[in-house]
């Protein structure tokens, strides 16, 4: 059984630096995109990021210079490092993996991490 776990959420001032991790765990045979996606209160879910197999990189327009993602490939990880932290960036953030198991392709949610960005 696949599962994905996010770490990293928490209380920051604005102007911080939080940085996401999701691991991806279970009988996985290829990982292809990986995307962090976002829920702020009162708001519909919003794509932050997503990187590639092969690590090309998309960061949604409102947050290029400010949100990086990598991925490490051999611990079937990816990472969101946000910076610059503006109180509008509170939200659920949540992963997203798209991967090969033996049996199918499918598509993997995460339980959501929160991120809190207050003075």
């Amino acid at each position: 059984q696949v599962q994905l776990v996010e770490s990293g959420g928490g209380l920051v001032q604005p102007g911080g630096s939080l940085r996401l991790s999701c691991a991806a765990s279970g009988n996985i045979f290829r990982i292809n995109d990986m995307r962090w996606y976002r829920r702020a209160p009162g708001k519909e879910r919003e794509w932050v990021a997503t990187i590639t197999s092969g690590s090309n990189t998309a960061v949604a327009d409102s947050l290029k210079g400010r949100f990086t993602i990598s991925r490490d490939n051999a611990k079937n990880t990816v990472h969101l490092q946000m910076n610059s932290l503006k109180p509008e960036d509170t939200a659920v953030y949540y992963c997203y993996a798209d991967l090969q198991t033996e049996l199918r392709r499918s598509l993997y949610w995460g339980q959501g991490t929160q991120v809190t960005v207050s003075s």
